[in-house]
């Protein structure tokens, strides 16, 4: 009887100890959750939802971004880091940040919307189908593009909430 009280308990390491995760499982739970996957905050797809053109190219007057703009900012970085990451060259960056949060017009904003999903999407692929060696050597910068991503995304939401067209049961209430 102490054999079979005693075996559940021995084995509990080994289960523990096979589900430890990976650098892999930890950069795809931290894009996952910037991306599309709420956890403890809203993701980027879901900070968007719903905007119209109008919504998301409001700015207020002290010269800070608009939805618009910040989508772009995040897809310009996303896509540069993510051709950089698969051996391509990204577009070409003067050094001017400023530069990378280009307004958008009506027609421009669902494709924005819709691109910085497939961006997103093409980097869970690319770092799912990463060797260690490779993620080894960009942790830090796919760290960084999760955090900047959550930055923005806070961003966005608290333009939405100041202007009266965020819904609370998505998340931040």
């Amino acid at each position: 009887m102490k054999v079979i009280f005693v075996l559940p308990f021995l084995l509990l390491p080994l289960r523990s100890f096979s589900q430890s995760p990976t650098l892999k499982s930890v950069l795809l739970q931290q894009l996952k959750t910037t991306h599309n996957k709420a956890e403890w905050f809203v993701p980027v797809n879901t900070a968007v939802e719903g905007l119209t053109a109008e919504q998301a190219n409001w700015k207020d007057s002290s010269g800070n971004h608009s939805i618009a703009q910040l989508l772009n900012h995040l897809i310009f970085w996303d896509l540069g880091l993510l051709e950089k990451f698969n051996g391509k060259t990204p577009a070409p960056f003067n050094g001017n940040n400023d530069e990378t949060f280009s307004a958008t017009t009506a027609a421009q904003w669902e494709a924005s919307v819709k691109r910085i999903d497939s961006v997103l999407t093409a980097w869970e692929n690319a770092i799912a189908q990463a060797d260690e060696k490779t993620l080894s050597s960009n942790y830090a910068t796919i760290a960084d593009l999760n955090t900047h991503n959550a930055y923005h995304t806070g961003q966005i939401i608290f333009i939405r909430k100041m202007r009266g067209n965020w819904n609370p049961e998505k998340g931040v209430k």
